[in-house]
């Protein structure tokens, strides 16, 4: 063997190594990851636009706005709930407690580079809360098709109570019973029939 094959090796062994590395992040980190850094949150008045808030639409921007979802964010912003935190053995108020601010909005725990200007956290637990990051799939032509709005990054639980009590549990200090069926529909909001199935 040669020098320059010894070199030629040397350079095939280190890109093998990056490859099998590569491939190894692939199955180890969950496709979410993936979405959560390839779109961008864009805020629950992105998602009204023109879709989401007529009735012919499903009429979901009410349902969410009438929710305590929407009113989440606030809850942590009174007397009573800096008083919570106290008792909790937090010294900041509530509203920057992140203990108390994960289930009550969205976009604490992520990088400020995965939210896009119009994306509010004062409104509480919105649309992206649960259905992920908009961007890729927040246009009406991309979400007329179900398999291609989900392949932008669209969330659709099929297991939605298991996700609800990933908040709704008694880790919360103001939890109470939790029964899922009659609490979700209160905030049931049915897909408008735009989809092609």
């Amino acid at each position: 063997m040669t020098k320059s094959d010894l070199k030629i090796d040397k350079k095939n062994s280190t890109a093998a190594i990056v490859c099998l590395i590569a491939i190894a992040a692939v199955f180890t980190f969950p496709e979410s990851f993936y979405s959560q850094s390839k779109y961008k949150y864009v805020g629950v008045n992105t998602c009204v636009g023109a879709c989401h808030k007529s009735e012919a639409q499903g009429n979901q921007f009410n349902i969410w706005k009438e929710s305590n979802h929407s009113k989440a964010f606030q809850t942590l912003q009174t007397p009573e709930a800096d008083s919570i935190a106290l008792s909790k053995g937090f010294n900041a108020p509530a509203a920057e407690t992140p203990h108390c601010v994960k289930c009550h909005t969205f976009g604490t725990e992520v990088d400020e580079s995965e939210l896009k200007a119009s994306f509010d956290k004062n409104q509480g637990v919105q649309c992206e809360s649960c259905h992920g990051p908009g961007s890729g799939y927040s246009k009406l032509s991309v979400m007329k098709d179900k398999e291609s709005a989900m392949s932008k990054g669209l969330i659709i639980h099929t297991e939605k109570e298991k996700f609800c009590i990933q908040c709704h549990n008694s880790d919360s200090p103001t939890f109470f019973q939790f029964d899922y069926e009659p609490m979700w529909q209160q905030i049931a909001h049915s897909k408008p029939k735009v989809f092609k199935e």
